[in-house]
């Protein structure tokens, strides 16, 4: 077995839970701006309004008394389902206030899901984010036969309202607060996560308040360049996933200003209002701003020189790592001058659609391809690649400023080491490390020698930096015998902008075969472009088009990530296919397919590849 360990940067010591962060805060810089929140919308613009570390302390504290008043008892799980919004915040931290366990639901989660996580974590009050999550929510605590504290909704034009909630605290004094704000401990359960079930049924993931803070502190420590009172963020991944609220938490307690956006659609016109320094985003997001970006150079009649100026930005990313790495590139006046003219003709526009002033993007959620990463570095936005899970409290491993290496998702974090088993698979333990799910049967085979099992194939470099290969679930045996890790041959065919995901099959096959599943935008305008008549109406099937133009287009992909392995590693035989995207049965919150479901649904189509 090889082993990678970072020692931690922070003492616990001091901390009760993570309530003590906001306190620390609020003392240290009552007057600081904590959050920016949206106002009133001028067709595409809004209004920002600063809200004070102090305003946010109030206001967490007088939700939280309102809890207590309400009937919230230590310990108690209250669930929280709503986009991402600031009243998520104050939710989040009033509930840890009185003393509560967070159950966060993402909110495109369906009835049958709702009712099954508040039925399993024995919800005693919950919060939506509108009335119709509060309906669902209603509905599902009314199925159990726990008495509950009812529901209440951030919607203010709606009845039992958290200003309605608020208002029943008005008895509670500050000493039966502080009293509540310190009844859990460190190791006292902060949040029962429900993981998102890519391969399986979704597990309460039990995380406590030492998780959080081992996490928080350490992170901040070791980012300190990036997460500082100087700088802003905007997070739009939803807060129900534990890397959007650990990144919340962090900002906090370094006094990093946050802004919410629930609406993907006007990223673009809320990052030229807010101008962050830091993002963190999904590959996808990355490949659409590269994909919109290409799209538009040919629109102009300037297809070739996007084609150079892309080469430009990897190898002058490349050189960048180069230097990280301490090693001297050979000097080239030719890249140099191509860098400075390209910069003027895209990059800096690039950066100005990101708002002008980021200085580094966070990638995690899914794996991010080398080039991509090193496009960003050449273009003056280094990506750092991040890799964790629920199970982690997020971040397990990350790269660091001046020390990124694309293609790995980076060293441990602080206080974290990364195992490799015998069989390849990447094992975890340390701070943010969870000691077991709510039902102890899926204990039983998440944990080996004190490390849980992560289920990803990875290695580790000379460096003790983490590179991944693909999830052990994953791997296909075909009738040959062969073993496939698919991974690689994936990532490289949704590197085409037309495929968001691929999806290759084979198990128990004598060859192996693929459906690569369209990119609905960035093929409407490739059909658009070659007059081709492809219709892309979302239904509730996984269906194939057999658009012969579109086809040879796509094989072209499929030729170069076949070119990338042994003949017995290449796909014999492809279907292109289209599934509607929005539909959260067959993509997770955070944009990775449910393979399960998406083969189940394409039965037929998989068929069909071995007739």
């Amino acid at each position: 077995m090889i082993e990678s360990s970072t020692p931690p940067l922070a003492d616990l010591d001091g901390y009760r839970n993570v309530t003590d962060l906001l306190v620390a805060r609020a003392a240290a810089a009552p007057d600081h701006v904590a959050f920016e929140v949206e106002g009133a919308q001028n067709g595409a613009s809004s209004s920002w309004r600063p809200i004070t570390t102090r305003a946010f302390s109030d206001q967490v504290r007088a939700l939280a008394k309102g809890l207590i008043a309400q009937g919230i008892e230590p310990g108690d799980p209250i669930a929280i389902m709503a986009p991402t919004r600031y009243e998520w915040a104050v939710a989040d931290l009033a509930a840890w206030y009185a003393g509560a366990v967070v159950v966060p639901i993402y909110e495109t989660s369906s009835p049958s899901q709702v009712d099954a996580i508040v039925a399993d974590a024995g919800v005693r009050l919950a919060i939506g984010g509108t009335s119709a999550h509060a309906a669902l929510l209603k509905a599902a605590l009314s199925r159990t036969h726990i008495v509950s504290f009812g529901t209440w909704t951030m919607d203010t034009a709606a009845t039992g309202t958290l200003v309605d909630l608020v208002a029943r605290g008005v008895t509670v004094t500050d000493e039966e607060l502080e009293a509540r704000r310190t009844s859990a401990t460190q190791d006292d359960p902060a949040t029962i996560v429900y993981t998102s079930g890519t391969t399986g049924e979704p597990k309460g993931v039990v995380l406590t308040h030492r998780n959080f803070l081992g996490q928080v502190l350490n992170i901040a420590a070791a980012y300190r360049e990036i997460v500082n009172e100087d700088g802003n963020t905007v997070i739009f991944l939803p807060l129900a996933h534990v890397l959007a609220r650990g990144l919340q938490l962090i900002c906090l307690a370094s006094g990093m200003r946050i802004a919410h956006l629930s609406d993907p659609s006007r990223v673009v016109a809320t990052l030229d209002a807010l101008r962050p320094t830091f993002l963190v985003v999904v590959p996808r997001v990355l490949e659409k701003i590269q994909a919109a970006a290409a799209s538009k150079a040919a629109a102009t009649g300037l297809g070739a020189v996007w084609t150079k100026a892309r080469s430009t930005a990897i190898a002058w990313g490349r050189r960048a790592e180069q230097l990280d790495a301490g090693r001297t590139p050979a000097k080239n006046l030719g890249l140099r001058l191509r860098h400075r003219l390209f910069d003027a003709l895209f990059y800096r526009r690039l950066r100005a659609v990101m708002g002008g002033r980021v200085g580094y993007m966070l990638s995690g959620g899914a794996a991010l391809d080398t080039d991509l990463s090193l496009f960003f570095r050449g273009i003056g936005v280094p990506i750092i690649e991040g890799y964790g899970l629920t199970e982690t409290t997020a971040p397990l491993t990350g790269n660091l400023p001046g020390r990124i290496a694309s293609g790995s998702v980076g060293s441990p974090l602080p206080g974290l080491t990364v195992r490799i088993s015998d069989g390849g698979e990447v094992l975890a333990r340390g701070i943010g490390v969870f000691a077991g799910y709510r039902n102890p049967v899926h204990d039983e085979e998440a944990f080996v020698d004190g490390f849980f099992r992560t289920g990803d194939l990875g290695r580790l470099d000379d460096q003790g930096r983490l590179i991944l290969d693909g999830r052990l679930k994953d791997v296909i045996v075909t009738s040959n015998g062969k073993t496939i890790v698919p991974t690689r041959w994936e990532r490289a065919v949704e590197a085409d902008p037309l495929v968001s995901h691929a999806v290759m099959v084979g198990e128990g096959k004598p060859y192996l075969s693929a459906l690569l599943v369209l990119d609905p935008e960035a093929t409407a305008a490739w059909a658009d472009a070659e007059g081709a008549d492809i219709a892309l109406a979302p239904q509730p099937d996984i269906r194939a088009v057999t658009d012969p133009a579109l086809r040879a287009r796509l094989q072209r992909s499929v030729d170069a990530a076949n070119a990338l392995g042994a003949r017995s590693e290449q796909v014999r035989r492809f279907s292109v296919v289209f599934a509607d995207l929005d539909d959260h049965g067959v993509i997770t919150p955070t944009m990775k397919l449910k393979r399960s479901v998406v083969l189940h649904r394409a039965a037929v189509t998989v068929e069909d590849l071995y007739l």
